[in-house]
């Protein structure tokens, strides 16, 4: 199956810019998330490079952040770059359990395959993937079971729709 970034553009505007007035567009390296200005009367979700993944990922964010921090650039939260401490790493994971989740359950929805990032490749320790990806994963089994939120149902229906990829269950989920 072939994953086009243009593909996910279209299926996101669709989906989302008449009632949340929030594009998907094409950057470069860094992905940021910009609000509506005077200069663009939209807010912009930016995703790196044409990667599929950074594009999930970015729109996964978004679907965690409530309408208030939909108003703040990057959704005012918090980032500390490559090259964190253990203790800002164990931070860096606890936030980006529930926005992962959004991103696996999308991915599957996309028949896209999906690994954590653990996003800290200059750290002076190696950070346990297998171990997040097990916390992510019990994150997206809670989700499962307690229903998907609006947006994240919105767009895995389209995506599923678009790229027929079969309903979501629990077993199609598995930490690798």
């Amino acid at each position: 199956m072939k994953h086009e970034y243009q593909d996910l553009i279209t299926i996101f505007d669709n989906t989302f810019f008449e009632d949340f007035q929030t594009r998907l567009e094409l950057g470069t390296d860094e992905p940021i998330y910009l609000p509506a200005s005077e200069q663009t009367p939209f807010h912009r979700i930016v995703f790196a490079n044409g990667f599929f993944s950074s594009a999930l990922h970015e729109i996964s964010h978004w679907c965690v952040a409530g309408p208030q921090r939909r108003l703040l650039e990057d959704f005012g939260y918090w980032y500390e770059p490559d090259g964190r401490t253990q203790a800002r790493q164990e931070e860096f994971e606890r936030v980006e359990v529930r926005p992962q989740a959004y991103e696996w359950i999308l991915s599957q929805s996309a028949g896209f395959p999906f690994t954590v990032s653990c996003d800290n490749l200059n750290g002076d320790f190696e950070p346990n993937r297998i171990a997040f990806m097990t916390r992510v994963h019990r994150e997206v089994l809670d989700i499962l079971k307690s229903g998907l939120p609006h947006r994240v149902k919105l767009l895995s229906e389209a995506l599923r729709a678009f790229y027929q990829t079969p309903q979501l269950t629990e077993e199609v989920f598995v930490v690798t």
